[in-house]
């Protein structure tokens, strides 16, 4: 099928985005953002898919684009049960789940629940999802924690790190499945992934406080000083989950979360800000050493990638301690919607078989 058109749909905490595709090429990118005005009628996230769906349409017709020539609609996948990677086609069974919220809610449970309505309205068209943060292929030993009350989950951007992972492999004229990547995603969180031969075996769980600090999260802190401050009765549980995810890391130290920002002060001198941005960027090359070591040292790549990856600063400091384990390779940035539309377009093409949601 030469060039068939693909919507993607990404919905966040206060943004949606959408667009458009032909075949891997753009023809139609909108990134929405709502104010706390427009969601504050809605009580639920779930509540506010009418409200999404309605705003896609209306600027999907604002661009004069023509939603029957759409064979394939992409959502961002949601929380749902820890699943294998790949493009999943949405049916009852996911929306069931998303809709009950039974593994929890976020704005990206709407990307399927969304995606399949529009589906249904069109002649031609099929909705799936790709590769969502409960993307699952951990091995064993990787579960292990360290008491059997709390094992390790993975919990990660599987949606960037797969796709960057492929696009590598392809630009070397490689197979993914042949590959032992490190991939390394710098964003507000930050996971660094262990592909082997095509699957995820180890990643830090980012989301929740595992592995490096961040633009936001403080990573992995010393658990028994963590413990003795949530009984010191200094803070409520609200803000000690605060410190670990939205008050940590840069904000914490320095008080934004702007890596940019935070470069910025580094160049004009501030020792301090030097300091923790390096030392984040000490952690990340830490966690790359230890995912070099559940490949056994045997790394064909390492792939850096999200959006602090656009600082060559940070970026260098990090390469400077990993560069001996294999060979770095840096792609700026974390273009989800191409991601998207690259998963759809692989089901169209035939390169691979949607899965079930079961």
């Amino acid at each position: 099928m030469d060039n068939p058109r693909i919507l993607a749909i990404n919905p966040g905490s206060t943004s949606t985005k959408i667009g458009v595709f032909e075949g891997n090429n753009p023809i139609f990118l909108k990134n929405l953002s709502h104010s706390p005005e427009e969601l504050a009628p809605f009580e639920s996230i779930s509540e506010q898919f009418d409200f999404r769906k309605d705003i896609i349409l209306e600027q999907l017709h604002l661009a004069e684009i023509q939603l029957e020539q759409v064979k394939a609609i992409v959502g961002r996948g949601g929380m749902l049960k820890p699943i294998e990677s790949g493009v999943y086609e949405v049916n009852e069974q996911m929306k069931e789940d998303l809709r009950t919220k039974k593994y929890g809610e976020h704005a990206s449970n709407l990307g399927a629940l969304i995606a399949d309505a529009l589906a249904r309205s069109l002649p031609d068209a099929r909705a799936f999802i790709a590769n969502p943060i409960c993307v699952d292929e951990l091995c064993e030993l990787a579960r292990l924690s360290g008491h059997p009350l709390l094992p390790r989950k993975s919990v990660f951007h599987a949606l960037n790190q797969k796709a960057v992972a492929r696009a590598h492999a392809k630009s070397i004229m490689r197979a993914y499945e042949d590959l032992n990547l490190i991939v390394v995603h710098l964003g507000g969180g930050i996971t660094v992934g262990a592909h082997q031969k095509g699957r995820v075996i180890d990643v830090n769980q980012g989301l929740d406080g595992d592995g490096p600090y961040t633009p936001e999260r403080s990573g992995t802190l010393p658990v028994g000083d963590l413990i003795r401050l949530c009984y010191s009765g200094k803070y409520s549980e609200k803000e000690v989950l605060k410190m670990n995810k939205g008050a940590g890391g840069l904000v914490a130290y320095l008080g934004t979360n702007s890596a940019y920002e935070v470069e910025q002060r580094v160049a004009a001198g501030d020792d301090e800000a030097r300091l923790i941005f390096e030392g984040m960027a000490y952690q990340v090359a830490k966690e790359v050493g230890a995912m070099s070591a559940v490949l056994s040292g045997e790394v064909d790549g390492i792939l850096i990638t999200g959006g602090v990856a656009n600082s060559k600063w940070f970026v260098n400091k990090v390469i400077e301690r990993v560069h001996r384990i294999a060979p770095t390779h840096v792609y700026p940035g974390e273009d989800e919607m191409r991601a998207l539309a690259f998963n759809g377009m692989r089901v169209l093409s035939g390169e691979t078989q949607p899965k079930v949601y079961v």
